[in-house]
């Protein structure tokens, strides 16, 4: 099928070339037709644990905001993948729309509060993190009432380690492709990287081995958490539910980060939690064609 892809003479990078320079709509458009496949691999990592009502269709149409979104500011002589850059802000964009909604029960948002505070606490009092004995006493409940409460966090489906770094409003937020230093960086931005690294590294490194499990094949591999669950012989439950708690681990430890860390710093985190433990890049299988 002939389409304006096709005149502008070279494929893909022709048509980012020609929609930079002329902005034109109906160059947009067939970005926005070339990268949909993305929007539909997002949201459905996003659906899994969403209760059965929340329609996946209606996530991709909200991804599909953060899409275009990311096809306007992209930079392409950045030099960076479409992909990198778009899947936070397209993420982002579903989340906003849910939370937009009110779908979650306040009183599950306030338990998700205070299991990150609870761990929080008890990481700055045992220098390690604490075992869920420890956070259930701290919080007054049972072992039986702590694993029920992170199934119902579980099941808000937006605690994600993509959001570690991200806050305020949505126009001030950083996304991955955002915090990628670029051919001028300077001396301060790459001691920043590394020194962020090197704090998500150590945080990883203290949790336990199921939860290092959980977000290394979540984040670095690619995989659901139904097929983590094959993996670690649990149920699909139950490894959305140590996915959880290891985000709220990790977003405890790392908020207890000295204040003058900066929101530069901060947004560099990203980049490297969007790596692999080693701080490369992830071996995602996120590729438009395997999208699909």
């Amino acid at each position: 099928m002939a389409t304006q892809l096709d005149t502008v003479g070279h494929g893909i990078d022709g048509l980012w070339a020609e929609y930079k320079k002329t902005g034109a709509r109906p160059l947009r458009d067939q970005l926005i037709l070339h990268y949909a496949p993305v929007v539909k691999y997002v949201a459905g990592r996003v659906s899994v644990g969403l209760p059965r009502h929340v329609d996946e269709a209606d996530l991709a149409s909200y991804g599909i905001i953060g899409l275009i979104d990311a096809i306007e500011r992209f930079e392409p002589l950045r030099n960076i993948k479409f992909e990198t850059y778009a899947i936070p802000r397209i993420k982002g964009a579903i989340i906003d729309e849910l939370r937009s909604i009110d779908w979650v029960p306040r009183s599950v948002r306030a338990k998700a509060r205070a299991v990150e505070q609870s761990y929080s606490k008890l990481q700055a009092t045992l220098h390690r993190t604490p075992t869920d004995a420890e956070v259930a006493e701290d919080l007054e409940m049972t072992d039986v009432e702590f694993q029920t409460a992170l199934r119902k966090i579980s099941f808000v489906g937006v605690v994600a380690l993509d959001e570690v770094f991200r806050g305020g409003e949505r126009s001030d937020r950083s996304t991955l492709g955002e915090t990628l230093p670029d051919s001028t960086a300077g001396p301060m931005d790459t001691y920043e990287v590394k020194e962020t690294k090197e704090a998500l590294v150590q945080a990883v490194g203290q949790m336990a081995e199921r939860e290092k499990t959980v977000l290394t094949l979540y984040y670095y591999e690619g995989l659901t958490l139904a097929e983590i669950g094959d993996i670690l012989g649990v149920t699909e439950s139950r490894a959305c539910q140590i996915h959880t708690k290891a985000v709220l681990q990790l977003r405890a430890k790392l908020a207890d980060r000295p204040e003058g860390t900066s929101r530069r710093t901060k947004g560099s985190a990203a980049k490297v939690a969007t790596g692999g433990p080693d701080g490369t890049t992830p071996n995602k299988r996120v590729p438009t064609s395997a999208a699909r």
